[in-house]
């Protein structure tokens, strides 16, 4: 047995894989070449792994095998590709061989660099396999941004993921950690972006798809991830695509009341008249940063998923990135949709917005920082906070900012970046989420201020 099968070169991974009897399937690709197929067929004894290989780059020929789509780079066609060649596979050579094998079947529709192109280039990647003979199969899928500027260094990167996604699937996949680490294997950060990565089928029923999506945004394989309210998991850019998003940042520990009257007193005025005429109706957006999510420096998954489901089960869509700084979320959304953003915060965050904390690795300092946010037009919709020892409501209109920056912070006012919204019940302003979860450790009373959905997450969290 291997020791440090990570410190594997790509070449030698698609040996072992080789030389591995049991390991029996086929290989179907389309776009950039079949790269995948040929690391294996490079690393020799290829007979003991590769079935079949195929390349259906002719619409009418992909269709007439695997059926007719709408897009060809895309997660449909990908599963409809993995389905074929395995079920064909079983067919074929159960009788025969099913005694001996593990069969399996790789796939992946890309979109590489062509002549003259500078569309995006990105791809979906799979494998169907049986982790023992005769077992059930189960299915894994990832979809990749390739980042490399030239066709022939796309084609290298995505032969690289190819063999690393049929290693991991074989060696790691009951280490999430260890599956997504070893994803990138020999691939600088800035080849590669995997924003979608899922487990399916009957062995990995007891996988959470939502632990895969933080893990990879953990590792820093994609910026931010996204959740919808019925619970599935998707890339940030399907979700955000021609959408006007509504943001809240938190922690939401606990999610309150007040978070849900945030949206709706913004949502009356949202999206404004920027909205292109093709825009689809705008999504409220609960985002977490990474750094929310830890206890003692690590990743309480536990708090993360129930989260998540109270979120969710409110209706909201959940976003999770790695970005703390706001300008870096102002940034990151971008990358996603190009309708109106409004980025709904309490008077606590705009005070965190002036502190030199966040800026002090731009060169610009606090002046670039807020350079970056409003450049790309994402709008900042301030809610309003009680200063219950004095008795006084702040807002946007009120707030006082440092001395040094009130005509910066007056120009952002009257120029309509920062704009207030009300309060849609002032009893919601009396208490905190910390107060909150004081008032259930000391037995007080809380429940009044928590929608019901979230009061077993405030139960777990005291």
């Amino acid at each position: 047995m291997i020791k440090n099968v990570h410190l594997l070169s790509v070449d030698d991974k698609a040996l072992q894989l080789n030389l591995d009897a049991s390991i029996y399937g086929t290989f179907a690709e389309i776009g950039a070449g079949q790269e995948v197929a040929n690391r294996f067929f490079r690393a020799s004894a290829s007979a003991g792994t590769v079935a079949k290989s195929i390349s259906a780059y002719d619409m009418t020929i992909s269709d007439a095998l695997y059926g007719k789509t709408l897009r060809y780079v895309s997660q449909e066609r990908l599963t409809d590709m993995l389905n074929y060649e395995y079920e064909l596979l079983e067919e074929r050579l159960s009788e025969s061989r099913g005694d001996r094998s593990k069969f399996f079947s790789f796939s992946n529709t890309v979109r590489a660099r062509g002549y003259q192109d500078e569309g995006e280039c990105h791809g979906w990647l799979g494998i169907r396999y049986q982790s023992k003979s005769h077992g059930p199969s189960g299915t894994i899928i990832l979809h990749a941004r390739l980042l490399d500027c030239e066709n022939v260094d796309q084609m290298e990167a995505l032969g690289i993921l190819g063999v690393n996604l049929v290693w991991a699937a074989y060696h790691h996949s009951k280490d999430l950690t260890a599956f997504v680490k070893s994803l990138v294997d020999f691939l600088v950060p800035d080849r590669i972006e995997i924003d979608m990565l899922k487990f399916l089928g009957e062995p990995f029923s007891m996988v959470d798809n939502r632990l895969c999506a933080l893990e990879l945004v953990s590792q820093g394989l994609t910026p931010a991830t996204v959740f919808l309210p019925d619970g599935n998991v998707v890339q940030a850019a399907e979700a955000f695509y021609r959408t006007p998003l509504l943001v809240v940042r938190g922690s939401f520990v606990p999610v309150t009341k007040l978070h849900l009257d945030m949206f709706e007193q913004a949502g009356k005025s949202f999206p404004p008249e920027g909205a292109s005429e093709n825009a689809k109706p705008y999504r409220e957006v609960c985002e977490v940063s990474l750094s929310n999510l830890l206890r003692d420096g690590e990743i309480d998954l536990v708090s993360f998923i129930d989260r998540v489901t109270v979120l969710q089960a409110l209706g909201k869509v959940v976003m999770i990135s790695n970005c703390p700084e706001f300008h870096r979320v102002a940034a990151t959304l971008r990358l996603y949709t190009r309708e109106p953003v409004g980025l709904v915060l309490s008077i606590g965050l705009l005070n965190e917005l002036f502190k030199g904390k966040w800026s002090e690795s731009l060169a610009g300092g606090i002046l670039e920082s807020f350079g970056r946010l409003f450049k790309t037009g994402i709008n900042l919709l301030v809610y309003p906070w009680e200063n219950s020892s004095i008795g006084e409501r702040v807002t946007a209109e009120n707030f006082r900012s440092p001395k040094n920056l009130k005509y910066l912070y007056r120009h952002f006012l009257e120029n309509g970046r920062i704009s207030g919204i009300p309060c849609g019940d002032p009893k919601l302003l009396q208490k905190t989420g910390r107060d909150i979860l004081k008032a259930a450790r000391d037995g007080e009373d809380w429940e009044d201020w928590v929608p019901e959905e979230a009061r077993p997450l405030v139960k777990n969290h005291v």
